[in-house]
This record gives structure tokens, C-alpha cells and sequence, in this order.
């Protein structure tokens, strides 16, 4: 019999739009280090590598990040301190600068107790002016590509009908299966 699944988060939504896609998977509140990085592949290993040293057995993290087409891809993994900086209004406005086309991606990394797999879900769309009181963190500012909503005015089924996390996150259940 396999292990025990766990997603490491401290987020329960987050956690419950994981279980929407991998109903068996178990929430494991682990506060790790986690590296700054241009590369999300290495803060995935690095977070898997930590968990590691907390307790044996599966493992799920992952990285959600934005990627500004006209900023070669920044700021990618460091989102959450471009907008701690700037703040959403800010990133809207560097999105005008530098081009509002943008991608987000959830990357997931899945350690087995031997090896890491990982999966990714991408979503094309632009960076707009924050809208909506939903989601988390920049879904305010992501309007996915044929829709004029952004993520932070859809409700949490709209969203995971198209998410990048769904995305991830299906590839992953298929990979269990």
C-alpha cells in the first residue's frame, strides 16, 4: 500500500482546489524555506528537499507565478515580492510599460519517497487593473485569454474550470493513476 499523499500548504484554498482534482490528497502545514529563484524547478527541489528533513513519504508542492511576456518572463516565481513592492496597482502599471500579455503557470513537484516528477499547467491571458475581491494574491490583476473576467471576479468553480492549477493538477492525478 502507498503512502499517504500530501500537499504542503498553508493555504486552504489552495488545499481545496487540490482536492477538487485528487480527492485522497491530505494538507501538510509545513512552514518551509523556500529559495529565491528565477528557475521555479529549483525552489520546487529545494521545498521537497526541506520536507524531507520534517518527516518520510509523498509530497506535492508547488509554484505559482506570473510571467510578464514584455519583462522576459519576470517576475515569474517572484510575484509575491514584486507585488509586496508594488503592490497590485503596481504590477498593473508595469504591465503598461512593459506589454500586459502574460502567462501563469502552476508548476508541481511530486516526490514518490525516491523521485521528483514534475507537472505544469499554463494559461495564457494579460495583466489588468485589479478587479474582484477573490482568488488569491495577483488573480485580481490575471484575465485569462477569452474571458472578460480576471480570476479574481470569477467565482472558485468558474476559476477551476480553467486554472493553471487544474491543469497541474490533472496532469499530476493522471500521472497517479
Amino acid at each position: 500500500m502507498k503512502s499517504d499523499l500530501f500537499f504542503i500548504t498553508g493555504n486552504a484554498g489552495k488545499f481545496r482546489e487540490a482536492q477538487t482534482f485528487i480527492p485522497e490528497i491530505k494538507q501538510l502545514d509545513l512552514d518551509l524555506a523556500e529559495i529565491q529563484s528565477l528557475d521555479a524547478h529549483e525552489i520546487i527541489k529545494h521545498k521537497l528537499a526541506e520536507a524531507q528533513k520534517h518527516r518520510k513519504g509523498r509530497f506535492v508542492v508547488e509554484d505559482v507565478s506570473v510571467y510578464i511576456d514584455g519583462m522576459n518572463g519576470l517576475p515569474g516565481p517572484l510575484i509575491k515580492w514584486f507585488t509586496k513592492s508594488v503592490g497590485y496597482e503596481g504590477l498593473a502599471k508595469l504591465a503598461k510599460v512593459f506589454g500586459n500579455k502574460a502567462s501563469a503557470k502552476c508548476i508541481i513537484g511530486y516526490f514518490d519517497g525516491k523521485n521528483t516528477e514534475f507537472f505544469e499547467g499554463n494559461i495564457s491571458g494579460t495583466i489588468a487593473e485589479p478587479r474582484g475581491s477573490g482568488g488569491f494574491g495577483w488573480d485580481k490583476n490575471f484575465q485569462p485569454d477569452g474571458y472578460d473576467k480576471t480570476f479574481g471576479e470569477m467565482s472558485q468553480e468558474e476559476k477551476n474550470k480553467i486554472s493553471m492549477r487544474k491543469i497541474a493538477f490533472e496532469k499530476l492525478s493522471g500521472y497517479l493513476q
